[in-house]
């Protein structure tokens, strides 16, 4: 294909790609709307008229600026399959936002306007942090291993993304299989499906004529046609409105958010460095700092509007070009949440179609960013990729101890030490737990990082990492449970000692070859 060539902003595999992309972004949406609604006991009212209509300007910003870009990069470089980057609410975000701002405000301060507005402010920092990543976010790309990168992706892939919706599947088996089943089908195994429907929109029909079917014949009560008649009554245009309701609080009020959003800040930055890669390694390279830029704005932008949720490039991009996704998909999907947003038809789709039939969609999203860490990767890096899963997975445990343990009526801020020590003799070793797990993402890059430099022999560039896991430990970054000095003091010695070897091996090895401050190479032997 020439340069000169015109590009099309849609084709056949962009419908199937919508689908997947779409029902993805619209059920995060929906599990948005419930967190405000129900936990924070948002009124209705702002939930559909300022927070939706603020994520229904968000959302499409950022998916028609990755549609624009991946057609100037398949302008550039005269390609015609050129997929562009997935955009939506960031999962992880959503989730801290509401349990570890709006709520705790909602419980001490009994207002909920407050808690909103706090969580305005949080989202404001957030874009303002991934801001900054535009400086840095290159450099930090071109010394980090991919094995690492796309190595600790793949561990949010596998508990984020994946583990979940397996739960949920096998809840409601006989509808979750058959539709994973057909996500399997076409879009793993390129069979396609009756008149050729997109497997998104398969899943949807069989998923809802199975549960209503069910529901008619007296078989089970998964769906509700109640819920159908009182979700119309939010139907209405909502439009979006600017204010300055994140300049409304008290300053000494915002800055305890720092401890959460600073973390959090570099997460988002983090992920986004490893889906620009996972991008890059299916073959479209795109610039970072753009990336970055939208990101950050894209948040700063929905925080203004009104919404406490920060959106984000999604991870997944290998899963929508493998089905054929090009340009329009990520394009069309920002507009029509958008159109789903203002009239606030979240809770209408949510009430017809059940959840089942879609979060099969999630759990082919994790087997797909698992997959490419390996299939991308140097063989021989294929130890480093393990590793970077660990501190995620054990991250994720920790949310099912503590899950299991609120559901207990256990306060799990402050878990007394007996219940620990009883955790401990059930082989529950929860302070380990608690230990690995924090900054998942961050510390399985710096873990698989060493990792790849030890098996390259670079013990200079094992060292680099070593300090910086050192440095950002002992600030409670990683493998801590808040910001603080000398938040891990064990885990600080261990990685300063680490780094003196690796000074003493790198010094040694030195003497035998030069040292190279050159990226490792991607290359296989």
């Amino acid at each position: 294909m020439s340069e000169n060539q015109k590009i099309k902003l849609w084709v056949s595999g962009d419908l199937n790609a919508f689908f997947g992309l779409f029902t993805n972004v619209l059920l995060n949406t929906i599990v948005l709307t419930g967190l405000c609604l129900y936990v924070v006991q948002i009124p209705s009212e702002t939930v559909f008229g300022r927070v939706l209509p603020a994520l229904g300007i968000a959302l499409p910003f950022g998916n028609i600026i990755y549609a624009f870009m991946a057609y100037k990069l398949a302008k550039k470089e005269g390609r015609s399959d050129v997929t562009a980057l997935p955009y939506g609410p960031s999962v992880p975000h959503m989730f801290i936002v509401v349990f570890v701002v709006m709520l705790p405000t909602v419980l001490l301060y009994k207002d909920w306007v407050l808690a909103w507005k706090l969580g305005l402010i949080w989202c404001v920092l957030i874009g303002l942090i991934v801001l900054l990543g535009v400086l840095i976010g290159p450099t930090i790309r071109k010394y980090t291993p991919r094995a690492a990168m796309l190595g600790s992706l793949a561990g949010v892939a596998l508990t984020y993304i994946a583990m979940r919706p397996v739960f949920q599947i096998y809840e409601a088996a006989w509808i979750g299989i058959i539709c994973f089943m057909i996500i399997l089908l076409n879009w793993v195994g390129g069979v396609r499906l009756p008149f050729n429907i997109p497997g998104g929109l398969g899943v949807v029909i069989v998923g809802s004529f199975l549960a209503w079917g069910a529901t008619f014949l007296g078989f089970s009560n998964i769906m509700d046609p109640g819920q159908v008649t009182a979700s119309l009554s939010n139907f209405a245009f909502y439009f979006p409105s600017f204010s300055f309701d994140v300049l409304s609080v008290p300053s000494e009020l915002v800055w305890p958010l720092l401890v959460s959003a600073i973390p959090l800040g570099i997460l988002n930055f983090t992920e986004i460095l490893n889906n620009v890669e996972s991008a890059n390694a299916a073959g479209d390279k795109y610039n970072l700092r753009f990336i970055m830029a939208a990101d950050g704005i894209g948040a700063i932008l929905g925080g203004f509007l009104g919404s406490p949720f920060p959106p984000a490039v999604y991870i997944g991009h290998p899963g929508w070009k493998a089905m054929g996704g090009r340009i329009g998909y990520s394009m069309v999907t920002g507009i029509v949440m958008a159109i789903l947003c203002f009239f606030g038809l979240t809770s209408l789709l949510l009430s017809v179609i059940p959840l089942v039939a879609i979060i099969p969609i999630l759990l082919f999203i994790g087997l797909v960013i698992g997959a490419q860490a390996f299939q991308v990767s140097p063989k021989r890096h294929a130890p480093a990729i393990i590793l970077a899963l660990i501190p995620n997975v054990a991250e994720w445990l920790k949310t099912q101890v503590d899950g299991a343990l609120s559901a207990a009526a256990v306060n799990t801020v402050s878990i007394p030490d007996e219940i620990i020590a009883s955790m401990n003799s059930g082989g529950v070793l929860y302070n380990g737990i608690v230990s690995a797990g924090g900054g998942g993402i961050l510390a399985g890059m710096i873990l698989a990082a060493i990792a790849v430099f030890i098996i390259e022999r670079a013990f200079h560039w094992a060292a680099v990492y070593a300090v910086a896991g050192c440095v950002l430990s002992f600030f409670g970054f990683i493998h801590g449970t808040s910001l603080a000095f000398n938040a891990s003091p064990a885990v600080s010695f261990g990685y300063a000692l680490s780094a003196v070897v690796f000074i003493l091996m790198a010094i040694k090895e030195s003497k035998e070859r030069p040292l190279s401050w050159a990226p490792v190479s991607e290359e296989e032997n």
